[in-house]
């Protein structure tokens, strides 16, 4: 009968799931890339002012993805939870809009 119970006890700690508990806690949710796409109307002054007020960049870092962004014809601005990410975006369309630029943003899944 003790021997049954050690049995049982060690099925309880296989069963337990102890590792799907853990895995479950410390998952991250999906992150989103903030790219910002050239266009030939846009200035690189708009495209500076966006990345330093939406973005939070720094002058340095501004100057550097714009210069991404006019080279190759898209900049990575940063990377977020969804939520964020569609927010900075609708957000730069918005201003994008306002200012009369055609700039455009997308998210896409790291």
């Amino acid at each position: 009968m003790m021997n049954h119970d050690h049995n049982q006890s060690d099925n309880d700690d296989e069963e337990g799931g102890t590792s799907t508990v853990i895995k479950n806690k410390v998952e991250l949710p999906k992150k989103y890339k903030v790219l910002l796409h050239n266009d030939d109307y846009t200035t690189m002054e708009f495209v500076i002012f966006i990345l330093q007020g939406v973005f939070h960049k720094t002058i340095e870092e501004s100057e550097k993805i714009m210069m991404e962004v006019h080279r190759t014809g898209i900049g990575l601005c940063g990377i977020y939870t969804f939520e964020i990410a569609e927010s900075k975006s609708k957000k730069v369309e918005r201003l994008a809009k306002e200012h009369s630029h055609p700039l455009m943003c997308s998210i896409e899944p790291e």
